[in-house]
């Protein structure tokens, strides 16, 4: 059966040129402290908050990788819902200003089912295919 109705238009965030480029040094650098350096200047840009929850969990830190991916997962709603995100429809990985809020929620995903949060872990990783599938395989 096809779907009449119509999907909603993606979400594309902003650029931010400055955040962009600091995070690019955070990236440069891989230090969880040139990440905090970003998540502390641009705490409402989710790429620095990506950055330290996916380096702590490279580090088995799950605990604060969790903190950092809620937190850059939040921020990034909140950015969504800013830019007309209805709570539904797609938001693509291939717009790079999309990418630091599609990392920090597989990277909470990954982090929930480290400390036994199965439940979250699914629906965050269900969310994740749901706003695009390219993100998901591109970062499984």
């Amino acid at each position: 059966m096809q779907n009449l109705l119509p999907e909603p238009p993606a979400t594309r965030l902003p650029a931010d040129d400055e955040a962009d480029k600091a995070l690019a040094e955070a990236v440069q650098a891989g230090t969880d402290q040139a990440y905090e350096a970003v998540a502390a200047r641009f705490p409402a840009y989710s790429g620095g908050w990506a950055g330290l929850a996916e380096n702590a969990l490279a580090a088995g830190r799950t605990v604060p990788a969790y903190a950092y991916a809620r937190t850059g997962y939040h921020r990034g709603l909140d950015a969504l819902r800013r830019n007309g995100w209805k709570g539904h429809g797609p938001v693509p990985w291939s717009h790079e200003p999309n990418r630091g809020f599609l990392r920090c929620l597989h990277a909470l995903s990954q982090a929930a089912a480290a400390i036994g949060e199965s439940d979250e872990a699914a629906r965050c990783a269900q969310f994740l295919r749901d706003s695009d599938p390219a993100a998901a395989d591109a970062l499984s």
